[in-house]
């Protein structure tokens, strides 16, 4: 997360909404936004992580209900054909765990805040593998939460995992 970036939305909108966004959006998810909200924003924990959390769960339930209509829609050009074909494969590649234990694998797949893993990429390994909304929905809830648990403990410095 670039400090440019951050000062930028900082001049169009207020604090709680930077970190709306940062947690909705696909590369940043919580992993960007709860570090921002507490030590750019200075929120406390819960108010961090609350926000933080809703960010990123805004995205989850239109993944999980269109990514199936707007992927086949969008590949139909070739610009869509290429960026659906590139973000599925690399989903792909990094969801075996998913694959091999379907909804806790999902659960940990979202939870581990690695790169390539995280609420979004957990939509698209949910439904390539089929996993129905009504499983997929909750697992990547608590994927978020225990995101969010690890996040929030490394960012006040009580869990030092690197």
């Amino acid at each position: 997360m670039t400090h440019q970036l951050i000062e930028s939305l900082k001049q169009i909108f207020s604090p709680e909404l930077v970190v709306l966004i940062l947690g909705s959006a696909p590369v940043s998810e919580l992993r960007g936004a709860i570090p921002v909200a507490l030590l750019t924003f200075g929120f406390s924990v819960p108010k961090a992580v609350a926000l933080s959390v809703a960010g990123n769960l805004v995205p989850v339930v239109p993944l999980l209900l269109f990514l199936d209509y707007v992927s086949k829609l969008l590949m139909k050009h070739p610009l869509g054909r290429r960026f659906f074909t590139w973000w599925f494969e690399r989903t792909r590649r990094q969801s075996k765990l998913v694959e091999r234990y379907e909804v806790l694998g999902l659960i940990l797949f979202v939870g581990i805040p690695l790169p390539i893993t995280g609420a979004w990429s957990g939509c698209v390994a949910a439904y390539l593998l089929g996993i129905r909304f009504r499983h997929a929905f909750p697992a990547i809830v608590a994927g978020v939460l225990v995101s969010a648990t690890i996040v929030t403990l490394m960012t006040m410095g009580i869990l030092k995992i690197f």
